[in-house]
């Protein structure tokens, strides 16, 4: 069995993240799906999350093809990944947060999962969530 691994904010769900995740599911068996913490997503872009944690994970987790809905834990941000032991990671197309050296970093952990960078998207000059939701 394949095991896919994708994170991401996921605040208000739209056609691009649900794009984004079942593509990612098509690389394999089961989908997990780690969801930012709303500290690291007001970390990342300057302001709070519009829904909470909870409710971006309730969001994500109802989507028949995602298999685990998770969120991301405190401090460590790959501790997740080394629990998870995914076979595959997918990146989205604009996703740079936590990438810069992930292969390398993982292999320090004893994981070599396939990193996949996506770069195709579903209407990003429509569904991407800076235009949706600007800062």
């Amino acid at each position: 069995m394949v095991r896919v691994l994708t994170f991401g904010t996921f605040d208000k769900l739209h056609p691009g993240h649900e794009f984004h995740l079942h593509t990612a599911k098509e690389h394999g068996d089961e989908l997990y799906v780690v969801i930012a913490r709303d500290d690291t997503v007001t970390s990342l872009k300057g302001k709070a999350p519009t829904q909470t944690q909870e409710e971006r994970r309730v969001a994500v987790a109802a989507l028949e093809y995602v298999d685990h809905a998770v969120i991301g834990n405190e401090g460590d941000k790959l501790d997740i990944v080394v629990e998870i032991k995914p076979d595959i990671i997918c990146l989205g197309y604009d996703q740079q947060s936590f990438t810069e050296q992930l292969q390398e970093r993982l292999a320090e952990r004893g994981l070599t999962p396939s990193i996949v960078k996506f770069t195709d998207s579903f209407h990003p000059e429509r569904y991407k969530s800076s235009k949706i939701d600007p800062i």
